[in-house]
């Protein structure tokens, strides 16, 4: 299981799954195997990170990997 903050983050926004996989540009399903602890590629994280509002540099405020 990987670390990450992607749900606690994603409702502190007021953000439904489904509105974060349309703005990173994938699957409610990946963003839901993301919050339960599933493995991603380095792209799914990149534009989860940007979606939520993130620059990349930031990268470990939100995956703890």
């Amino acid at each position: 299981m990987i670390m990450n903050s992607v749900k606690k983050l994603r409702e502190e926004r007021l953000m439904s799954k489904a509105e974060l996989a349309r703005l990173a540009g994938v699957s409610p399903i990946t963003i839901d195997r993301i919050e339960r602890g599933e493995d991603c590629r380095m792209e799914t994280k990149r534009k989860i990170l940007l979606a939520l509002g993130f620059s990349l540099s930031d990268k470990n405020k939100v995956f703890q990997d």
